[in-house]
């Protein structure tokens, strides 16, 4: 009896020092994928500082793990994380996404569609360069809703070039901007730069959504947004975010669409009906302007001494449009451009005399 007590105290001990370090086997377990976890977020957030401070492009084992820390950054637009353009558009993108961005396709529909026809060469020259940071080729279209792609582009705020960029910022991420130099406007340095730029943004948003949003705005409004949400997700957080930047984004959105999209139908009223295409060398030469009012394309084209079809092959449907939605991007030849501006308050209040004289 004394035999069998001993074994039983035997084994009773023995099961209690094995469950024990099961136990505590897996709690080391545990806090030891914990800890690489952390430690490949820090290995990322490494090798991103790493490229942001060089101006050198980074080596191809940099390159595949900011794909790697990337990949999932859509995940709030396309539900399989990412675009495949083999899938119809609307099978594959948030459902929130459509409704979204709706009424800026409507507008900007066909000004995006003349766009298309020429800005290949752009689109390659900015794809290339960011598939050399590991970054998604849809940010290209980011270019698109900063400056309609053009290099002379400047905002009233001092942000010059096709990505945009304040002249501190550009300095910071490897750009001279001085009286006889301004890289903004240099297509090759600035996307390098753009590039940059957009891998710190995502170190510290973790989502390209968020990224495009704190691009116009800056971080610390998203963040703002982020903790009155409580959520990372833009679709939960939008309305805490300024309607400027909340709009950046709904403009990304719009623009990957109709870049990408088969099916354009949902906005073709506002093809050119004509079917004139423009050029490269043509849309290099045009400046954009967003107006409104009750513009008439016979006054405009008086006024600029412009023949009707040159006018419409920029502005499809020009008329119909303005009337219906009472805005417009109008697109004309620099110089025109000029004229436009400075004479458009009359233009404006002769197009409004002759409605008026034609409803007498």
């Amino acid at each position: 009896m004394k035999i069998t007590f001993k074994y039983l105290l035997f084994f009773t001990i023995a099961f209690f020092f094995e469950k024990y370090n099961v136990v505590h086997a897996a709690s080391n377990i545990n806090f030891l994928c914990s800890d690489t976890n952390v430690n490949r977020m820090s290995v990322n957030e490494a090798v991103i500082d790493a490229v942001i401070n060089d101006n050198n492009t980074p080596a191809k084992e940099k390159v595949n793990i900011i794909e790697d820390f990337t990949k999932y950054g859509f995940r709030n637009l396309f539900k399989d994380f990412s675009y495949n353009p083999s899938l119809p558009y609307s099978s594959q993108v948030n459902p929130h996404a459509e409704v979204y961005m709706s009424d800026y396709l409507k507008s900007h529909g066909a000004g995006l569609l003349t766009m298309k026809k020429f800005a290949i060469p752009y689109f390659n020259l900015i794809e290339n360069i960011f598939k050399e940071y590991g970054l998604p080729i849809e940010l290209k279209y980011l270019a698109v809703i900063e400056s309609n792609l053009k290099t002379n582009a400047t905002s009233y705020v001092g942000a010059a070039g096709p990505w945009q960029f304040m002249p501190e910022t550009a300095r910071n991420f490897g750009l001279q901007v001085n009286n006889n130099n301004d890289e903004r406007r240099d297509y090759y340095k600035s996307t390098h730069a753009a590039a940059r730029m957009l891998l710190k943004l995502y170190k510290q948003m973790n989502d390209w959504l968020l990224v495009i949003a704190a691009y116009n705005g800056g971080p610390e409004r998203v963040f703002t947004a982020i903790n009155k949400a409580g959520s990372r997700d833009f679709w939960k957080l939008q309305y805490f975010l300024p309607l400027e930047s909340r709009n950046h984004v709904k403009k990304f959105i719009a623009t990957h669409y109709t870049m990408e999209s088969k099916n354009l139908d949902f906005y073709s009223q506002g093809k050119n009906e004509n079917n004139r295409q423009i050029t490269f060398d043509e849309f290099r030469k045009l400046d954009s302007q967003k107006i409104s009012g009750k513009y008439n394309a016979e006054v405009i084209t008086k006024h600029l001494s412009m023949k009707m079809n040159e006018f419409e092959k920029y502005n499809p449907a020009f008329n119909k449009e303005i009337m219906q939605k009472g805005i417009y991007l109008l697109m004309l030849p620099k110089e025109k451009m000029n004229i436009f501006l400075s004479k458009k308050y009359d233009i404006l209040h002769e197009c409004v005399e002759m409605i008026l004289d034609n409803g007498r």
